[in-house]
């Protein structure tokens, strides 16, 4: 481990070099990717060099229980050779942990679209639930979530809400919702009180920069028309909103959240190239598919990952075979037990293939 970790922090040192050299910024793809590289690798050499120091206060420690005949400062040798070793055993794991292969996309913001599935209105109005949990876990987590396009149900709730969510590492914590979620109730509009089964989809997708992905704008076909949700004087009297079709792929996007026609296009035009990274993901997922499937994340959006079982109060994660007897909580935006349990399941499996 000492030795990646010295080769860790020659690299550290010498990215710091080429990220201040005056033609750093000429190519900023590659300085983009310099930035992330620089501030993955300073964390891990802060933490090497906490290593290295209780390393040294141990060895200092040992010296002088060593050599002093004082049974005093024996004692107290004692008591900080104990609590060095426990730092040195912590930071270790802590080490061991962030040395593990990272997604490259962890730290970028997210598009995260939910659409209703089968189970009618009822579909709807479990899609709109699941659209305020995210919206509370986002406020708990002290992220900002907007809202880009939406239209809803006839009896509540969303058929398709679609939203950016932008903070400190969003994907990290949100990549693992992505898939079927499926929801086990008697609905509002059940008269003999039976329990029915509903589904929603959830995806999650990474943000990327125009960097990333190269869109040829004579690829995509742009519509205009009249925006239909909350927008003031603006709604159904100025072509705000924005369709965008990319003709190659026959992928669409709408926006009409903002009351600028050029807003829109730039939120749409965020989604498109965000959906055409997800296929060049998937498509490099299928060919590591054949070698490894993930339990954890396998990306596929057709999966059933998760229930909400409301006459048992429960919610089962079926990846990791995890539940938890706290659903109000869970549907509140507490989601932070099942979002630990599957980070520490996905780096189990690094480790495993470490």
């Amino acid at each position: 481990m000492i030795d990646k970790l010295e080769a860790i922090k020659d690299r550290f040192e010498e990215v710091s070099q080429l990220i201040v050299q005056p033609d750093a910024m000429s190519d900023m793809k590659n300085y983009s990717k310099l930035s992330k590289e620089y501030k993955d690798l300073n964390k891990i050499v802060n933490k090497y060099q906490e290593y290295q120091e209780a390393n040294a206060n141990l060895k200092s420690a040992k010296e002088v229980l060593d050599t002093e005949k004082d049974s005093g400062f024996r004692q107290m040798a004692k008591e900080e050779i104990e609590i060095q070793q426990n730092k040195k055993k912590t930071l270790e794991d802590e080490i061991k942990e962030m040395l593990i292969p990272k997604d490259p996309n962890d730290s970028k913001n997210v598009i995260l679209e939910i659409r209703a599935g089968t189970g009618g209105d009822e579909a709807a109005i479990f899609a709109g639930d699941l659209f305020r949990m995210y919206q509370r876990y986002a406020e708990q987590q002290r992220w900002s979530l907007t809202i880009l396009d939406l239209t809803e149900g006839s009896s509540g709730g969303y058929k398709e809400i679609i939203s950016t969510v932008s903070g400190e590492d969003v994907y990290a914590r949100l990549k693992f919702e992505s898939g079927v979620h499926r929801v086990q109730r008697v609905p509002a509009t059940e008269t003999q009180g039976r329990v029915h089964t509903s589904a929603a989809s959830v995806a999650v997708l990474p943000e990327v920069e125009d960097v990333e992905v190269d869109i040829d704008m004579n690829e995509i076909r742009k519509d205009t028309y009249c925006s239909s949700g909350p927008g003031g004087q603006s709604v159904n009297t100025t072509y705000s909103a924005v369709r965008l079709t990319h003709i190659p792929t026959g992928l669409v996007v709408t926006c009409q959240d903002q009351k600028s026609q050029i807003k829109n296009f730039e939120k749409a035009l965020q989604v498109l190239r965000s959906r055409l990274y997800e296929i060049e993901l998937a498509k490099q997922n299928e060919e590591i598919g054949a070698q490894r499937r993930s339990m954890v994340k396998s990306g596929d959006r057709s999966e059933k990952i998760r229930t909400y079982n409301y006459p048992q109060g429960r919610v089962t994660d079926h990846r990791i075979n995890y539940s938890i007897y706290n659903l109000s909580a869970v549907i509140d935006g507490d989601l932070n037990d099942l979002t630990e349990r599957l980070r520490i399941a996905e780096n189990s499996e690094k480790l495993a293939e470490e």
